[in-house]
């Protein structure tokens, strides 16, 4: 059962007021949630809406699986990629590798390029081949997780930068969906579980939650996201989600989510890195 959010847990020194001490007189919008052992729950700002920018290519990852299972499709199987799905005006290191040109690529090699590079071509040729963002949205209600709206392609996000907003999620939603994946889904097929494998060979972000477990001998299996400026000059976000697994066997999902931030961009990674080494140092003292 989980404990009343706010409250310290059982297990753990860690409260809602020690993780909002880190974060209360900062110039931004910050939301965070915290679940340990699939139990107990903390949280700042938990159920508030927040945009996930490139942390959507993780519920996309498992809509495409989902969609794979479905149809009798391999992760090995390999699809056709028209010229026109490559844009040129976006972060892509596909085409930095193939240029612009018609491909066949394996879907594995797909995912590997959204999950662990947030390629933003990728993840749009994933959504044309599932059938479009409202396939995963429709996935994430249908799995129960109506806090999650995934409404807009990446293009869509570059013509106009306000639609960012659109692609949302509250921490406690999004952590909610992390416990479910590590915990359950990716044991029951060969896809979910690459997808897990991808995630924690996650490239992006290595300023964020993995700042403070480098030293460690824990596993974060993760996803980030970063946004542009809005018509603001805000930061639209800097977010972290991610699945810590300790040694000792216990685990915690962690969600950070930085929007509306007036924060430069290193600024924002070294808050999630102490949110995250402050979570970290809980369970650290509460095992010793």
């Amino acid at each position: 059962m989980l404990a009343a959010a706010g409250s310290p847990t059982a297990t753990t020194c860690l409260s809602a007021d020690a993780l909002r001490s880190c974060i209360d007189s900062l110039d931004a919008r910050i939301g965070v949630a915290v679940i340990i052992d699939g139990r107990d729950t903390v949280t700042v700002a938990g159920r508030d809406d927040f945009p996930m920018l490139s942390v959507y290519k993780f519920p996309q990852a498992l809509a495409v699986a989902d969609y794979c299972i479905a149809n009798g499709v391999a992760f090995e199987d390999s699809i056709d990629i028209q010229p026109a799905q490559i844009k040129e005006n976006t972060w892509s290191p596909l085409r930095e590798k193939y240029g612009i040109k018609a491909l066949r690529i394996p879907l594995e090699e797909l995912l590997s390029y959204t999950l662990q590079q947030s390629d933003n071509n990728a993840c749009d040729i994933l959504f044309d081949f599932i059938g479009g963002p409202v396939v995963a949205d429709s996935l994430m209600h249908t799995r129960g997780f109506c806090d999650i709206h995934i409404r807009d392609t990446e293009e869509a996000m570059h013509s106009d930068v306000m639609r960012c907003y659109r692609n949302s999620s509250t921490p406690l939603e999004m952590a909610r969906l992390m416990e479910y994946f590590m915990r359950d889904l990716r044991l029951t097929d060969a896809r979910y579980a690459k997808i897990a494998t991808l995630m924690t060979d996650c490239r992006t972000g290595l300023d964020r939650l993995a700042a403070s477990l480098q030293r460690t001998s824990a596993v974060l299996t993760h996803k980030t996201g970063t946004g542009d400026l809005n018509p603001s000059g805000r930061q639209i976000a800097v977010n972290d989600v991610g699945y810590v697994t300790l040694p000792d066997g216990r685990s915690y999902s962690i969600v950070v989510f930085i929007a509306d931030s007036a924060l430069k961009p290193m600024e924002s990674a070294s808050v999630i890195a102490t949110l995250s080494r402050v979570v970290y140092n809980c369970l650290a003292s509460a095992s010793g």
